[in-house]
């Protein structure tokens, strides 16, 4: 995969924990380090999303890569890794409209265009309702560019293998990329080529500052009747064309595509089998998520519709996942509780059942 060789075909998956409770939110030694270290044995680690800017900010205690703080601690993570004999990338992440103002010092999120998703986001004051954005000038557009840019620089110093980009989940790449979101008629906006134009200017600027087969992307095409979007005529042509262009024309370390979200089996225009439509458009490494077990993950890999597969909540409550897969040893349940609380409970004291080394 790039310029890594991986142990195995097992991914953790990007992650929203919300533990970088501090004046920086910046992760720490006693929690995140130890957290990624014990989740070594994965083929690959993904980072939870962590925000470009401040203006990229849209959820409370996620911690960002633009602070000299923010880089210290990755890099405690980094080695922490590292050293367990791991590898792990670091997803950047602009959440655009799915924010709130309390984030901005008043101001609005900015987004392509001034649309409400209609969503709820959790603030430092609790749970509040989205808010029309501000769509954004060409001049922060640039800037946001730029950010996604110093924060590839910035991780490269953290020491991460490399950067996924988060261009998923009603996020603001995925904003730009849909017609239900993106009215802009400008070079932003139209036409399949101009929404997703956004995304590649970033891509080509960011590699100029980390090789593009250190980059990886995910996608989520039949995202539907969540995070504000909506799959239209247009959705699935456009991603056809996203990832057609990634496969023709870029080296990147892998595509991250997740399976649909909600059943959209009677939705008009949705794609119901995402790894199997796009395994034929893409001649990289596909990486797929969703919804996965052991014998799914199995399946999807002999089948031949994707190379890796992505584990989210499972490496939540075992971190000896790789182990308990080879070994058939049964996997223990979440605490969805303690998904999103501050403590280590739910967090660093999930215990291994198997022989993979688990970093005290």
């Amino acid at each position: 995969m790039g310029t890594l060789e991986l142990p195995n075909r097992v991914i953790m998956a990007p992650m929203t924990r919300s533990r970088a409770d501090n004046e920086h939110t910046a992760p720490t030694a006693d929690k995140h380090a130890k957290y990624y270290a014990q989740r070594a044995t994965a083929g690959l680690i993904i980072t939870e999303g962590s925000q470009v800017s401040e203006r990229a900010v849209g959820y409370i205690y996620t911690p960002g890569i633009h602070n000299k703080e923010q880089i210290e601690g990755w890099k405690k993570v980094t080695q922490e890794v590292h050293d367990a004999g791991g590898r792990i990338f670091i997803q950047l992440w602009h959440v655009g409209r799915i924010s709130h103002p309390d984030f901005h010092n008043g101001n609005l999120p900015i987004a392509p265009s001034a649309i409400n998703p209609e969503e709820e986001v959790f603030t430092p004051d609790g749970e509040k309702k989205t808010v029309t954005p501000k769509a954004m000038s060409i001049t922060e557009i640039k800037e946001t560019q730029n950010e996604f840019v110093q924060a590839a620089k910035n991780a490269v110093e953290a020491g991460f293998d490399g950067v996924e980009i988060h261009s998923s989940n009603g996020y603001l790449f995925h904003q730009f990329f849909s017609s239900f979101s993106n009215k802009r008629e400008d070079n932003y906006g139209g036409s399949i080529e101009n929404r997703a134009r956004f995304f590649f200017e970033t891509l080509d600027q960011m590699k100029k500052v980390i090789p593009e087969n250190k980059i990886g992307a995910r996608f989520n095409p039949s995202l539907h009747g969540t995070f504000g979007m909506q799959v239209v005529e247009d959705t699935i042509p456009t991603f056809d064309y996203i990832i057609k262009k990634l496969s023709d024309e870029y080296d990147l370390a892998y595509i991250h595509l997740s399976e649909p979200f909600t059943d959209v089996s009677d939705v008009k225009f949705a794609e119901t089998e995402i790894a199997k439509r796009y395994r034929p458009m893409y001649k990289g490494t596909l990486m797929i998520n969703t919804g996965f077990d052991q014998e799914k993950g199995n399946e999807v890999i002999k089948a031949g519709n994707a190379d890796l597969v992505a584990f989210g909540k499972l490496y939540i409550s075992n971190p000896d996942l790789v182990g308990r897969f080879r070994e058939n040893v049964a996997t223990s349940d979440w605490d969805k509780d303690t998904f999103y609380t501050q403590g280590k409970e739910g967090y660093t004291d999930y215990d291994a059942k198997t022989r993979e080394l688990i970093p005290s």
